[in-house]
């Protein structure tokens, strides 16, 4: 099934004059709140996390606090992706906000770790429809050929929010108590869901007779998922790699994984629709965005560990010493998506992208533990421009591969496997990291450890500063030895996301929305035909265009060109 941005045969673009500037203005607005909840979601915790499992005694479960929310939101995606293609963005948008709300109170309220982790739950099942139904919301009102400029900043939430959320977290943490990095999106979602509600105005699509949901393929998706993400976190730390759990989680994986693919291919509205890889740009560019993902998060996810331990810095300075990578990735993003918007042209922005992402890693990967901090800052600085060129321009390149009526299935599809990418990334590189440092720690450690024994699991930052020389500096050589040159090996990743967008085409980039009108069957009202073809995908073929049905001037809806 191939897709395209120009009208098909029998099918015509219902357009208006436009949507009042500072209508959208509010708009975007409303969906930079609600970027900003998802975005906060994922980092607010991490310098709260050690206070939060002391007080509810869970420090065992700790991991699960952060486990659980990614599981839960890296499973919707594509579920909310291909339920509000069907029923409309809006009322999906709206539940997933209160459902995070949700959470937050549960979590607010937690006595208990078991709370606490059922509370990330809730969230994480609205949180996993807040970035993609934002993103596909922004398609629903702007033009591809206008939409660089709104994704880019989109992007940018995500980078303030990195350096934020863990500041944030901190503070909250110090001053009023942790339960505040919970309550604090309860005001915040319920100004995100009246803005939403108020603003986000957007044909919805005409119901079905019957709504056929895949809950079938959820299952097995959400199964598979659940299996490999387990695999990636519990592999090399709780379990040996070819111990019969992880094995057994390995297999049950790939069980699910082809009963996944083989139940798509039959049901009537799969989840993740087989058709969707059969557009170059959407397979290449989901491709090179999981090796995006498995490079930004496995990059990112262990290194404010490492500028402690290696710097002798606090967690919150830690945390200061990030904002170079996400102030460059602030600014390459705003930049690029301004320059998409004006010029049309998008395709070098990835591919530069990738290479200055790879010259990032490999420079980091030559860091010793005695070059100075501004060394390190400037390293990462440039693998942050990388990824700011390369993030939000491959969402860009999806959503313009397809019609309006399945760009949320397709932003949510492209945006689970990136997902994906960040978890294994992150797992993989972590598990890696923790057996070499053990094993560096082992064979650096002078005699004199002996009486006084240094492992991995009981040194802080305090701790290791607080060590004679003697001890002090194998423990720093250990940290830099046993992260950095894995930044190395992660170089041929973006080799290969850079040789995969090569071969993307680009199309050029639509300057109105492509909202599609069907003409019905002989043998049905032209109301159903219309339903039946938004519904499920299908273009009926029209020998004549001009009797393609098309609704009254009045009911008509778009958006300018130029919001």
């Amino acid at each position: 099934m191939s897709h395209t941005t120009a009208p098909a045969s029998g099918r015509t673009s219902s357009t208006e004059e436009s949507a009042p500037p500072p209508r959208l203005v509010l708009l975007f607005g409303a969906l930079m709140m609600v970027m900003l909840l998802a975005a906060l979601s994922q980092t607010i915790l991490s310098t709260a996390l050690p206070t939060m499992v002391g007080e509810l005694g869970g420090v065992d479960h700790m991991s699960w606090v952060i486990t659980a929310y990614i599981l839960a939101s890296t499973v919707m995606m594509p579920v909310y992706g291909r339920i509000s293609d069907l029923l409309g963005r809006k009322p999906i948008l709206l539940a997933a906000v209160v459902l995070f709300i949700a959470g937050s109170v549960i979590g607010a309220a937690a006595q208990s770790m078991s709370l606490l982790i059922a509370a990330r739950v809730v969230q994480g099942l609205g949180g996993g429809g807040l970035m993609i139904l934002s993103q596909a919301a922004i398609a629903d009102v702007v033009p591809a050929r206008e939409r660089g400029k709104y994704m880019g900043v989109m992007g940018a939430v995500f980078a303030v929010a990195s350096v934020a959320g863990p500041l944030l977290g901190g503070w909250l943490t110090e001053g009023p108590g942790w339960r505040w990095a919970f309550i604090i999106n309860i005001p915040l979602g319920i100004l995100a869901f009246t803005a939403v509600a108020v603003f986000l105005r957007i044909p919805r699509p005409e119901r079905a007779k019957s709504l056929n949901l895949d809950y079938l393929g959820m299952v097995l998706l959400a199964s598979a998922t659940t299996t490999l993400i387990l695999v990636c976190t519990w592999g090399g730390q709780q379990y040996d790699w070819l111990s019969p759990q992880i094995l057994g989680l390995a297999l049950f994986t790939v069980l699910a994984a082809g009963a996944f693919v083989v139940t798509e291919s039959k049901v009537k509205d799969p989840v993740i629709p087989l058709s969707l890889f059969a557009d170059r740009n959407f397979t290449l560019t989901t491709v090179a965005g999981l090796m995006v993902g498995i490079v930004m998060f496995g990059a990112l996810g262990y290194m404010p560990t490492y500028i402690q331990m290696a710097k002798g810095v606090d967690a919150t300075t830690a945390g200061l010493l990030m904002t170079p990578m996400m102030g460059s990735l602030l600014v390459t993003s705003v930049i690029s998506g301004q320059i998409v918007s004006k010029t049309g042209r998008y395709k070098f922005f990835p591919l530069v992208g990738m290479v200055i992402t790879g010259l990032g890693l490999w420079l980091t990967s030559t860091m010793t533990a005695a070059d100075p901090i501004w060394k390190l800052c400037l390293f990462i600085a440039i693998f942050g421009a990388g990824i700011g060129l390369s993030m939000q321009i491959l969402v860009l390149i999806v959503q313009n591969s397809f019609p309006n009526r399945v760009v949320g299935t397709a932003t949510a599809s492209s945006n689970f496997f990136r997902q994906v990418g960040a978890t294994v990334g992150s797992a993989v590189v972590g598990s890696v990291f923790v057996t070499r440092l053990h094993d560096l720690l082992a064979e650096r450690m002078p005699p004199a450890a002996a009486n006084a024994p240094v492992s991995a699991n009981s040194l802080t930052p305090g701790a290791v500063q607080g060590l004679p020389d003697a001890l002090r500096i194998p423990v720093i050589d250990s940290y830099n030895d046993a992260l950095l040159p894995i930044f190395l090996f992660m170089v041929p990743l973006t080799i290969i996301a850079l040789v995969l967008l090569f071969f993307v085409e680009e199309k050029p980039l639509a300057t109105q929305i492509d909202r599609e009108v069907y003409a019905p069957k002989d043998d049905e009202p032209a109301a159903d035909a219309a339903s039946d073809a938004k519904l499920h995908g299908a273009d009926p073929a029209v020998s004549d265009p001009s009797s393609a049905t098309v609704k009254p001037e009045s009911d008509q809806r778009s958006v300018s060109t130029r919001p």
